[in-house]
């Protein structure tokens, strides 16, 4: 399945440069994404744009597919992309670029309980209890299977109507690993001593 990372922010809460090339225990949060998703076998493309020159340049080093996107918004990014890169009632994920915990058994259970739901789309939870117990972001939140959650950065859409909602299956996933959704430099320090900690060399 394409797998769209998005890379087209400026970052500007985090105040470091382009955020997806911010670098945690060596390495750029962004490579922790792409990683994830190749080793759970789906197609990466990098969503960049004017206001990410140097992302771009780092994908084009590393060998990493990449879409020049017109910084116009992060949904207006996606949509971009996928009209272009997805075919008509193709599913494709997408991801934010700034989730240096993502691991391929996350993504590979996301898509499993997408394709058992059967459903369009697919958007991913945490719940809040577990960030604030980490000390991350809450800023947004929305009730899930009865708990306060607050979204992962992880979706699933079909390619096509992306004007209006799909039907969507709204996964809860009390997994640490995913509160770590880099924007602010409290939060950096969190997820480098979290990482450089549990990380597998």
């Amino acid at each position: 399945m394409l797998a769209l990372i998005m890379a087209g922010g400026q970052g500007s809460r985090l105040g470091m440069g382009e955020k997806p090339l911010v670098t945690i225990c060596g390495r750029p949060m962004l490579a922790y994404v792409v990683d994830a998703f190749r080793a759970a076998g789906h197609e990466v493309v990098v969503v960049a744009s004017h206001r990410t020159p140097f992302t771009k340049n780092w994908c084009r080093a590393q060998g990493v597919a990449l879409y020049a996107a017109e910084g116009l918004g992060y949904v207006e990014d996606i949509r971009a992309a996928a009209t272009d890169l997805a075919g008509v009632g193709e599913p494709f994920f997408t991801c934010v670029s700034d989730l240096p915990c993502l691991a391929s058994d996350i993504v590979a259970g996301v898509e499993e309980a997408w394709r058992r739901a059967g459903t369009a789309a697919c958007s991913t939870w945490v719940p809040r209890a577990l960030c604030e117990e980490h000390g991350c972001r809450t800023q947004y939140v929305e009730t899930v299977d009865g708990v306060p959650a607050c979204p992962a950065g992880i979706n699933i859409l079909t390619a096509g109507d992306l004007g209006g909602p799909q039907d969507e299956l709204q996964l809860l996933l009390p997994d640490r690993r995913l509160v770590f959704n880099i924007n602010t430099r409290e939060e950096l320090v969190l997820v480098q001593d979290y990482l450089c900690r549990n990380r597998n060399p």
